[in-house]
């Protein structure tokens, strides 16, 4: 069976590229284009593609507007095209927010490598075509501690012995976090680390959005950025982030070095938790959220080799059950939660009291 795409661009040079970055495989049949969300909100209900591409920013109805309206009528998978612009960034995520599954950076930026794009957008649209858009969860969910019946809690858990959070994840990302950073009270003291796979331009944005609706400060990394208690720092994109002891041992900090060439992914969750379980042992508490492929399960190895404690997202609440079941098929996932029980148990296990909602 074929994958048929509808894609939408207020430009006729994009709809063509895109059209044959897609159409460059066997299987992808780009069914119709549509030049402004009008067109996309009736084409999509005549034709029921698999999925779409969605460009932001277009006169008329604009892509969140398209959006909003196809995710009204039906269940079709919507991938944002998005410049990597502050502004672009910022509509991109209030689409995640409204449904659209995941987002990729618009090719004709001149710092974007096209091949990337290409690979990065067919991965997707193969994923989501199979599965289609998960059922969106409420704006404000009731949050409830999770069941204590699961696997032996960690030695350290009520003992406020872990002493790093490390969270990686990819596609769906930016909504599982918006959903687990936000809800962490203030008088949560031990700090996260954050590895979110997107392009950059992107993850600035994502820290600045995440802080402005969190108790906590949410920060993109930077070289010597020290961790603080109450503190959230955002690998930046482009960027691979590992940790350090300061002169003297007093302070952690963070270092960011360009990639060795060896990782698929830059910032990757491998070279952030395999870092926080050298610099942190057995205090280490790791979590892997939704996201394609199996980045993780190397550095969440070395988290359980030097004692620490992992938390995996489920598949049910996962946009796409990829990393944390790598992770779990691997036996490195201690505790299997629903999204919106995790900051609850990362209060639990920081022996930090959670404001139930």
């Amino acid at each position: 069976m074929p994958i048929n795409v509808l894609v939408v661009d207020d430009s006729a040079f994009m709809r063509r590229a895109i059209s044959k970055m897609l159409e460059g495989e066997a299987e992808i049949v780009v069914c119709a284009t549509a030049r402004n969300g009008e067109e996309a909100v009736l084409k999509a209900a005549q034709l029921q593609p698999d999925v779409i591409t969605m460009d932001v920013e277009m006169p008329g109805m604009g892509g969140l507007d398209a959006v909003r309206e196809i995710m009204s009528r039906s269940n079709i998978p919507i991938i944002m095209v998005s410049a990597l612009t502050q502004e672009g960034a910022e509509t991109t995520f209030h689409a995640l927010d409204l449904g659209a599954v995941d987002f990729i950076a618009k090719p004709d930026a001149a710092y974007v490598n096209i091949s990337d794009v290409a690979r990065d957008l067919i991965a997707k649209v193969r994923v989501f075509a199979r599965r289609g858009a998960p059922k969106r969860m409420p704006v404000r969910p009731k949050v409830a501690m999770p069941p204590l019946a699961e696997p032996a809690p960690h030695p350290a858990a009520g003992a406020a012995a872990f002493e790093c959070v490390a969270i990686g994840t990819s596609t769906g990302g930016p909504v599982a976090l918006s959903r687990i950073i936000p809800l962490l009270p203030k008088a949560f003291a031990t700090p996260i680390v954050i590895v979110q796979h997107m392009p950059p331009g992107f993850t600035r944005p994502l820290a600045d959005r995440l802080n402005q609706s969190s108790n906590l400060t949410v920060i993109e990394g930077a070289d010597g950025v020290v961790l603080r208690a109450g503190q959230v720092v955002i690998a930046p994109a482009g960027r691979q982030l590992t940790l350090r002891r300061s002169y003297g041992g007093d302070d952690v900090e963070v270092v960011l070095r360009d990639d060795d060439g060896h990782s698929l992914h830059v910032p990757s969750v491998d070279v952030m938790t395999a870092s926080v379980a050298d610099l942190y042992g057995g205090a280490t508490l790791a979590a892997i959220l939704t996201g394609m492929g199996q980045d993780g399960v190397v550095g969440l190895r070395k988290v359980k080799d030097r004692g620490g404690f992992v938390i995996g997202q489920d598949a049910a609440t996962s946009v796409v059950y990829g990393m944390p079941r790598a992770a779990a098929q691997a036996g490195l996932v201690d505790r299997v939660l629903p999204l919106d029980h995790i900051a609850p148990a990362l209060c639990e296990l920081t022996n930090t009291a959670f404001a139930r909602s």
